[in-house]
């Protein structure tokens, strides 16, 4: 008789039956297991929470007085029949794997993960199991990125240029991860930083969980002269809006993997790209999957089902979740178009 599995779809998310227990739900629960703080991953209403304690001060920072319990990574808890534990996905502060463990059968939910070196957060930590839940956000072989280092370094290049000829920097990053990534390896002997007011409550998470991060300022403490030499990190909500007038001359930027593409940079309507993304690329995926030892892999939102195209002629058991999960800035859906649209990287250097 083939077992039950240990996670299963629901209306209000990903179920799995042995603990009682969502993953991530979209819709109001008793219990979730959170794989971290990304709005489309933890969402207020549960009545309890599950997330790793790396990552408690965000997930406060993002849902206020919620009742969160939270586990050091590695740390087994028995929720019902089974026995779950988080381990580092490398995504964003406080990222977790969900591991779950009933009568020696092993599945692993990954959440959102990226398998690249990061200061600000552990590192992917591959996990053997018998199924193992992937995300897809670049899940298509177009998309391979750079080392992360020669792309920040080509950002710190960029912002002293602009620095010497009196003009801004502003840089459009995701305000939860890729905010805090980029202020932790920037040069900030260049010039000031400012940070937009939404960026601040996370900063100020990532500083109170024993993240190294450069001073910032708001716009407002900083004269003319200074903001003309600044690096303004700002979220892709504030593009041409009047925060920006702030500036008399800048040269503005997008920091994702979405920048890989030409056609989503011209689509951005920004001076230049970098493609530093939080998310695996086409062969950081493979990587992570091979590592598991899985047969059996259940692919999530981003380019779903052409990863499992791709696992089946592998070999692979696979097949898709239907999630209200939306990738990085939200944008895969708006973003899916440019994507397919385009046959070859665009020129980030």
């Amino acid at each position: 008789m083939p077992r039950e599995p240990l996670v299963v779809q629901r209306p209000e998310g990903l179920y799995c039956p042995a603990g009682d227990f969502h993953i991530d739900p979209w819709r109001p629960v008793e219990r979730a297991a959170i794989t971290h703080a990304h709005a489309d991953h933890a969402r207020r209403g549960h009545g309890r929470y599950l997330a790793a304690r790396a990552g408690e001060h965000v997930l406060r920072a993002r849902l206020g007085e919620a009742a969160i319990e939270t586990l050091d990574y590695g740390e087994v808890v028995t929720l019902g029949d089974a026995r779950v534990s988080l381990h580092p996905a490398g995504h964003v502060l406080g990222s977790a794997q969900v591991r779950i463990e009933r009568n020696g059968e092993v599945w692993v939910v990954s959440g959102d993960y990226k398998t690249e070196a990061d200061r600000t957060c552990a590192p992917f930590e591959p996990l053997r199991c018998h199924a193992f839940v992937t995300e897809s956000t670049f899940g298509l072989p177009i998309y391979r990125w750079r080392p992360p280092a020669e792309t920040l370094a080509d950002l710190n290049a960029w912002w002293a240029e602009n620095a010497r000829a009196g003009r801004a920097s502003v840089v459009f990053a995701y305000a939860l991860g890729k905010a805090q990534r980029i202020l932790a390896a920037v040069d900030a002997s260049i010039g000031p930083i400012v940070c937009h007011g939404a960026m601040a409550p996370l900063n100020a998470a990532y500083r109170a969980s024993g993240v190294a991060l450069p001073e910032t300022h708001p716009v407002t403490a900083l004269d003319r002269a200074s903001l003309a030499t600044a690096l303004v990190l700002a979220p892709p909500s504030s593009q041409s809006t009047p925060w920006l007038r702030r500036f008399p001359d800048y040269s503005d930027a997008f920091a994702s993997g979405w920048m890989q593409l030409r056609a989503t940079r011209r689509r951005r309507a920004v001076d230049r790209g970098f493609a530093l993304s939080d998310h695996a690329d086409w062969p950081g995926l493979q990587a992570a999957i091979d590592a598991t030892g899985a047969q059996t892999v259940i692919v999530t939102h981003g380019y779903a089902q052409s990863m499992v195209r791709w696992l089946q002629s592998q070999g692979f058991d696979a097949r898709a979740f239907e999630t209200e999960f939306e990738g990085e800035e939200g944008a895969a859906a708006t973003l899916a178009a440019d994507s397919m649209a385009v046959a070859e990287p665009a020129d980030v250097r």
